[in-house]
């Protein structure tokens, strides 16, 4: 990886620049792509951006930014996007009158408001700009290098970086869009935002059936050059249609579990979805399930680890334990209270409670050996 600085000035970075949807965000004479694959939506908001014109008109330095160079006269911003559209909308946009105007204020006065002095104060401001040639893995670790202060790219848009192209061009379209389809279709099932990629990221593991990023990685190589992202939208709506045919009720538990893995293996079981919804019912108002989320986990597995249930209070162990002088039931030999572990009498599954009049004391060998049974 070469690295070499560079200073620009602003009057050079917001020469040529473009935002618009079909031809993406450009600058430096149409040389700079300002928003590549990897890149988030501009998410400075309320006074970051007049921040930015604050620290340029008074001579502050800017923090370095970092340009990959393509080795052709082009480059893409790998760090620094948002302070350079912060610039490139103050003083970069072009009204009808062929004059420069801007979309935002600095403390009451839009660009065209500044002095013939204060136009010439930013227009001349130089930036320390980076630039980095060297190949796409190396680019992939620069970017986790520089990547460590202000708004962090997320592991997905470092992905999109590596294998950016038409498939994740399309992909974006439906993922990673403010309201986009996967918002629109699934983001009740969802957590994380389109933004940062966090729906492309997991539409992508459910569809590889592996939370590896060697295999999200797998994914997108053997994708990178196809036209359309279609079939990973369609498996998408598919999984949500299957968790809603199988579980009727919507219930806030349902948002953030890993559907796309249980469709993977469930989707062909045939299902009582009246039945469904009662044990869904039933395990919502059972106070020994701590998390309510592992119910729908739970209910196709069949493994109650899902479900973190209540353990017995260290009050109740200890009385339990006076109760049995110390002898563990099984073996009745006697230990201290550290080495008995609290056990239901009759299991959870078979409709024990977690109460004092269903817990025993058994050393961990027995422990084991009933809970191995």
């Amino acid at each position: 990886m070469k690295i070499v600085l560079h200073n620009i000035k602003i009057k050079d970075l917001i020469n040529g620049y473009k935002n618009n949807e079909e031809n993406g965000v450009v600058g430096y004479g149409g040389k700079l792509d300002i928003r590549p694959p990897f890149q988030r939506e501009f998410v400075y908001k309320g006074d970051e951006k007049p921040a930015v014109i604050d620290t340029v008109l008074k001579g502050y330095p800017l923090n370095i930014m970092y340009w990959a160079d393509n080795g052709d006269g082009t480059f893409e911003i790998i760090d620094g996007q948002q302070r350079t559209m912060s610039i490139c909308e103050y003083a970069g946009l072009i009204g009808d009158n062929g004059e420069a105007t801007g979309s935002f204020a600095y403390q009451k006065k839009y660009y065209h408001n500044l002095t013939s002095e204060e136009k010439q104060k930013i227009l001349q401001y130089e930036l320390m700009v980076y630039f980095c040639t060297g190949t796409e893995r190396e680019k992939l670790d620069w970017f986790k290098v520089v990547n460590i202060g202000g708004k962090k790219l997320s592991n997905q848009e470092l992905r999109n970086a590596i294998y950016c192209g038409s498939w994740v061009s399309d992909a974006k379209r439906n993922f990673s869009k403010t309201k986009c389809r996967a918002s629109q279709r699934g983001e009740n099932y969802l957590t994380g935002s389109a933004i940062t990629q966090d729906y492309l990221e997991t539409a992508i593991k459910w569809a590889c059936n592996s939370k590896e990023d060697d295999d999200i990685c797998d994914y997108m190589a053997r994708n990178q050059h196809n036209t359309s992202a279609e079939p990973l939208w369609k498996y998408f709506e598919a999984v949500i249609d299957w968790v809603q045919k199988v579980f009727t009720i919507y219930r806030p538990e349902m948002k953030g579990i890993e559907w796309g893995f249980l469709y993977n293996t469930y989707k062909d079981g045939a299902y009582n979805v009246e039945e469904m919804e009662q044990r869904v019912k039933a395990l919502m108002e059972d106070e020994d399930v701590v998390k309510k989320s592992g119910i729908y986990e739970y209910i196709l597995t069949g493994d109650p680890k899902h479900l973190q249930l209540r353990a017995f209070s260290e009050k109740t162990k200890r009385e339990v334990f006076e109760m049995q002088d110390g002898i563990c039931v099984k073996c009745q030999k006697t230990f201290t209270i550290e080495r008995m572990q609290a056990d239901h009498i009759e299991p959870w599954s078979g409709g024990g409670k977690t109460t004092k009049d269903n817990c025993q004391l058994l050393c961990a060998g027995c422990n084991r050996v009933k809970s191995n049974k």
